[in-house]
């Protein structure tokens, strides 16, 4: 029996591997920082054979009332992610399987490969109406990326999704992959819609260094880059001060940050009613895009969120409250499951790579809604 966690986004602390009913484990923390809660890892063993797997020290992780009523997943090829019956006590996630091959993986939601957000890249940029432009580079050395897509014009609007700032909420790159696809489809009536009014600029991922070390929410050096919006530096948190340059450079007019909620189970968002220049025009706009939302998508709603941010209060090193005081442009912070949408529960797969993938696209479907009136 052997469990390993030397590849891409691996991230596992073997503490007792020898007896197949009680593998002792723990998470090991974002480099340089107290963050830890994502997990991916290999087991290779004898298949057909009961196995109890214990994460533990959980009590102490990032978001501890993630892991109540939160099953893990699992996978034999890497492509399809099933739900593994877990259960959460006393700091310890424990969940069994009597696995049908030797190997099998397991990790915290369905993982979006470095290599595989490179193969996205490659593919977008071979479509006729996008560009793909490197911004400059991590602290480790990888590209920042950034896709832009349609024709400019005066008169067109700037729409920018960005994604994946922490980097264990993988479901917010299969978000774009979904959207992606959708946007450039030349047969899809919403892109036509959309790209006749507006050019898009994505970022599929926002903290490539932390994804490929397996952290949940910081990037190489221990930073939480969705704190870093009103000072970023080339030193600390070189992805967004390259993505905000960008920004002031092309223009915005919207802006969705697209993330994952470790606790809430529910698909929601959450906008800007807490800047200092929040106003009827905004309020509009945001009430626009979730109506739009609420009728494409049953896997939308607008019960369920966080607290809204009292008016003047809104913390402005956040990504979408720092765009939208500047731009003074309709944005959202976009919050997907770890767990499973309760609205409409999959025991099987719970909230899942290809619902995250399905709801980017409806999000798109949304924006025309909201286009003709973003400036």
């Amino acid at each position: 029996m052997k469990i390993s966690s030397n590849f891409d986004s691996g991230n596992i602390k073997v503490i007792e591997a020898t007896d197949p009913l009680n593998i002792q484990l723990e998470i090991n923390k974002d480099h340089q920082s107290e963050f830890y809660q994502w997990f991916h890892f290999r087991l290779e063993t004898t298949p057909y054979q009961l196995h109890q797997l214990n994460i533990n020290n959980l009590d102490k992780s990032a978001y501890p009332d993630g892991w109540v009523d939160y099953q893990a997943v699992a996978s034999y090829d890497r492509q399809t992610w099933f739900r593994v019956p877990s259960s959460y006590e006393n700091g310890t996630l424990t969940f069994e399987l009597e696995p049908e091959c030797s190997s099998v993986y397991f990790a915290y939601f369905a993982p979006y490969s470095y290599d595989r957000h490179l193969d996205l890249l490659s593919w977008a940029q071979s479509q006729e109406l996008c560009q793909l432009e490197t911004l400059g580079q991590t602290l480790d050395g990888r590209d920042m990326s950034v896709l832009k897509i349609g024709q400019p014009s005066a008169d067109k609007k700037i729409i920018w999704v960005t994604a994946r700032q922490h980097p264990g909420e993988t479901m917010a790159e299969w978000f774009v992959e979904g959207l992606l696809h959708k946007l450039l489809d030349d047969e899809d009536p919403h892109a036509a819609a959309l790209l006749s009014k507006a050019v898009f600029y994505v970022v599929p991922n926002m903290n490539p260094d932390g994804s490929a070390r397996g952290h949940l929410r910081t990037n190489a050096k221990g930073v939480n880059l969705n704190r870093e919006w009103q000072t970023p530096s080339m030193e600390n948190s070189p992805e967004v001060y390259l993505v905000l340059n960008k920004m002031r450079g092309a223009g915005l007019d919207m802006h969705l940050d697209i993330h994952g909620d470790e606790a809430i189970p529910y698909n929601f968002v959450a906008g800007s009613e807490g800047i200092p220049s929040y106003d009827a025009r905004l309020k509009g706009l945001e009430d626009s895009f979730k109506a739009a939302l609420l009728t494409i998508t049953p896997e939308f709603q607008d019960t369920h969120g966080y607290d809204k941010d009292e008016p003047g209060q809104a913390n402005l090193t956040v990504g979408s409250s720092a765009t939208a005081e500047e731009f003074k442009a309709l944005t959202y912070t976009v919050e997907m499951p770890f767990k499973d949408n309760n609205d409409l529960p999959d025991p099987d797969y719970g909230w899942s790579d290809r619902r995250s993938y399905q709801f980017g696209q409806d999000t798109l479907a949304a924006i025309v809604n909201v286009v003709d009136n973003l400036r």
